[in-house]
């Protein structure tokens, strides 16, 4: 999930652009969520060191009575999160030569002059950063995408272990090296989506047959890479060791 950081000194405008933006990841089902809200450049700054990754920052220029403005605080984030989303959220319009001469790389500037145009600023900012994201998925690796209460999570392929039949009616739970959630589907529609990396090992397992680190033949257990384990059923020993 990418978090969101906002900068903003008046409270007032903080609390409209989170709720703009928390309303916005909801309606669309963004796999985003809105991390910390202050006015303090510092606070934010321990937050990205706490949380390492790639986030998105909407940030106030002026920061009165901080010991950094907007820009130097971006300069800060660009060295924890060179590949962040910067998007400066301002009451100046031409700002573009500023962040030029501190190579920040901006990806918008939203002008304060009315709460209308700036929500819509934040907005369109959501679904830009979307789309570049889904082109840099596509480009480099392939993505399962499922839907889970409001939120729709995108896993990368190469990073899901296996998929497990719960005891709940309809429920499949996904073990990822880094990630583990359930969500109503069947292992027989995932079998014929996800294409042959993945093997039905058992009537309660899709294995992504990269992921295996080793079979235990006697006990019929599959250990993962990362050391959890599952099983495969009599009749896919052979398609196992093929594979492996």
């Amino acid at each position: 999930m990418l978090p969101v950081y906002i900068c903003e000194d008046e409270e007032n405008v903080r609390g409209i652009q989170r709720e703009c933006l928390e309303k916005q990841i909801m309606i669309e089902g963004y796999d985003m969520e809105v991390a910390l809200c202050s006015g303090s450049p510092l606070e934010i700054l321990e937050a990205v060191r706490e949380a390492p990754g790639r986030g998105i920052y909407f940030l106030d220029v002026e920061l009165k009575g901080e010991a950094m403005d907007g820009f130097a605080l971006g300069r800060e984030i660009r060295k924890l999160d060179p590949r962040g989303f910067l998007v400066y959220v301002t009451a100046y319009g031409n700002l573009a030569f500023e962040t030029f001469r501190y190579h920040l790389e901006a990806l918008d500037y939203i002008v304060k002059e009315s709460r209308e145009k700036m929500e819509e600023g934040l907005r369109q900012s959501l679904f830009v950063i979307t789309q570049r994201m889904r082109a840099e998925q596509g480009e480099r690796r392939e993505y399962f995408s499922v839907k889970v209460m409001d939120v729709v999570k995108h896993v990368p392929v190469d990073e899901i272990l296996f998929f497990e039949a719960t005891a709940r009616t309809h429920r499949i739970a996904l073990h990822g090296m880094n990630d583990w959630f359930d969500f109503i589907g069947s292992l027989r529609e995932l079998e014929g989506q996800l294409g042959s990396r993945f093997l039905r090992t058992h009537r309660a397992y899709l294995v992504n047959v990269e992921q295996i680190a080793e079979l235990d033949l006697k006990g019929r257990e599959i250990r993962m890479k990362n050391g959890e384990r599952c099983l495969f059923s009599r009749n896919v020993k052979g398609a196992l060791l093929e594979r492996m």
